[in-house]
């Protein structure tokens, strides 16, 4: 128990503390998070993934086998997402809103903190990874995934990959690495990005927090479970199978990896929802509510959930 404690305290307490503070300020004056979203999607994450990208420690190699685990992941839970939906009998959107809530992560203002506090250095490059190809695969199948109920017409958002800052970052950091053209971690450029980097950490958490005091869970908290389920409880022994498989060298980067697979939802699936399935409907409850309702349910759940599994992780029991 004491182990349970110290870990909470070390690793899980502080995202709690700033989420909590974003919270709070929701609910006691009217923020809009979507300025700060926007600086965040726009600058810091950038700036965060090309400068632990361009110095990271992790080989080539990791970061291939990262990416490959990610996409084997996203597929297996898509799969026992859909079978899950058509046995408790969702059908779309809400169909669709629950394999968006199962396969991807909140790997981003969540996973990346978390990762931080848990596996320090490692733990934070190889997070940022994951949000990195996760990010591409949000826009492309994720878009798919939400736009499948309402015609072909919504997968021209996939072009909108194109446009995320993220897939720039990564692209340019690896091709700056393999032309040995990365400044020194010393120079002003560098310890800039660096700076301005570590500031999408803390707004990141206070985002979340304000997100989840503006999201409404009143009504479909009943139907949220399976998804929850899916997302506590399947997840993270789906993602240590995938590690397993894939056989992670450095044993840092293969827990993380798993780490991030138990990381509640992401936010990133309402937004598809609202614009590609805005409107619709499932048994009287919108799908955008439905997903926001997984979004808190996970999150909330997932602070005693993560404590737990962090703790497991670094016992080094099971990888």
């Amino acid at each position: 128990m004491a182990d349970l404690v110290d870990i909470f305290a070390s690793a899980v307490g502080p995202i709690v503390a700033i989420a909590g503070v974003g919270y709070v300020l929701a609910t006691v004056k009217d923020v809009d998070p979507e300025p700060l979203n926007t600086a965040v999607v726009y600058v810091l994450a950038p700036a965060l993934v090309f400068h632990s990208l361009a110095v990271t420690e992790l080989e080539t190699t990791t970061l291939l086998r990262v990416a490959v685990g990610i996409a084997a992941f996203t597929a297996v839970m898509w799969a026992i997402a859909e079978a899950v939906g058509r046995i408790v009998g969702e059908r779309e959107p809400a169909l669709s809103g629950l394999v968006l809530v199962a396969i991807f992560c909140n790997s981003g203002n969540l996973g990346i903190p978390v990762s931080d506090f848990a596996f320090g250095e490692i733990g934070r490059q190889t997070a940022v990874l994951f949000l990195s190809v996760q990010s591409v695969l949000m826009y492309t199948v994720g878009v798919y995934v939400a736009s499948r109920s309402s015609g072909s017409a919504g997968l021209e958002g996939v072009r909108r990959v194109f446009y995320i800052p993220l897939v720039y970052a990564v692209a340019a950091a690896l091709i700056a690495r393999s032309l040995d053209l990365v400044p020194s971690p010393e120079t002003a450029s560098m310890e800039t990005l660096q700076l301005v980097g570590e500031a999408s950490i803390p707004l990141m958490l206070l985002i979340l927090g304000i997100q989840l005091a503006r999201s409404n869970t009143t009504t479909a908290v009943s139907r949220a479970w399976p998804a929850t389920a899916l997302k506590l409880g399947v997840a993270p022994v789906v993602g240590l199978g995938i590690a397993l498989l894939v056989g992670f060298r450095d044993p840092t980067v293969a827990r993380v990896f798993v780490l991030e697979t138990a990381m509640p939802a992401a936010v990133t699936p309402l937004i598809l929802v609202i614009e590609f399935a805005d409107g619709s409907r499932s048994k009287g409850i919108p799908v955008s509510e439905y997903v926001s309702t997984c979004v808190f349910l996970t999150t909330v759940l997932s602070i005693p959930a993560l404590t737990l599994v962090i703790a497991i992780l670094q016992s080094g029991v099971v990888i």
